[in-house]
């Protein structure tokens, strides 16, 4: 499947406050830090820190860098911090579909058709689905249209009543991961939009649970799988997720690839078999 653009990223939300402090404030308390280990950290000193917390102080724009970096705010909320002091953006926000990321677009549809015939997909801070591989087409069949339209939305295809929910046979224990997944990700962006979608994929309705809807034996998995049927078959996965190292970009800090490892023999053989 190629690669295509599902939208502009939705803003973040950033807590309300006059300038960049109140701003740092709320990253450096919600991290659990406090004013003195952040100035030690940052080469600086409690006073400073607190200084430019109250607005007493303008810090520079290196010293907002730095702090944002030490209490590992995300990219794009490092642009508002600096917009926040004054200083311009840093870092670009590259459509997905420009001609400067056609090496990254490329070098993930390669990566992700190397996984074949394991599923692998690339999904962005939303879920949203930029691209996936045959594997993730084969779990996809008789899905309905509506639900397949873009922008192709990984968490509500896995937990919507028509979509795959109803095909997992541990659904209560892989529902409670990708909702404690998404507050993870709530708690580190603070992202409204995030939390919308949280708060739709949270009330859908949990299928009941059906003879045979839970695994025949306990296996001893070395982490939590997703087991899920096909075509009278129950295959079994182990999520993995992979994002960019020291990203200079919004679009690419926020892009993440997961493959789905096969986690017993049996899953192996079938995929083989089905996509050679």
């Amino acid at each position: 499947m190629t690669i295509v653009p599902s939208g502009n990223a939705q803003p973040v939300i950033a807590p309300s406050g006059q300038g960049v402090g109140p701003l740092l404030r709320a990253w450096r308390e919600q991290r659990r830090v406090s004013q003195l280990e952040l100035a030690l950290r940052a080469d600086s000193s409690a006073r400073h820190i607190s200084f430019i917390e109250t607005g007493r102080s303008r810090p520079s724009e290196e010293m907002v860098l730095r702090l944002a970096e030490h209490l590992d705010v995300p990219v794009r909320e490092r642009n508002a911090l600096l917009l926040a002091a004054g200083y311009a953006p840093r870092y670009p926000e590259t459509p997905l579909d420009d001609p400067a990321l056609d090496a990254l677009r490329a070098g993930m549809e390669q990566l992700i058709q190397g996984y074949e015939p394991y599923p692998a997909l690339v999904v962005d801070a939303m879920y949203n689905v930029h691209a996936a591989n045959r594997g993730i087409l084969m779990l996809l069949d008789d899905i309905p249209e509506h639900l397949l339209q873009p922008p192709l939305n990984a968490m509500r295809l896995t937990l919507h009543p028509e979509g795959l929910a109803p095909r997992i046979r541990n659904l209560r224990e892989w529902r409670g991961h990708l909702l404690s997944q998404m507050e993870r990700q709530i708690a580190l962006h603070r992202s409204e939009p995030l939390r919308a979608l949280y708060e739709e994929v949270a009330a859908y309705p949990v299928p009941e649970e059906t003879p045979g809807s839970e695994p025949d034996e306990p296996v001893p998995y070395f982490a939590l799988p997703m087991q899920i049927e096909h075509e009278g078959r129950v295959l079994s996965f182990i999520s993995s997720i992979s994002t960019f190292n020291t990203p200079m970009d919004v679009t690419v800090a926020e892009l993440a690839i997961e493959t789905l490892l096969p986690a017993d023999p049996a899953t192996v053989k079938y995929l083989q078999s089905l996509l050679p």
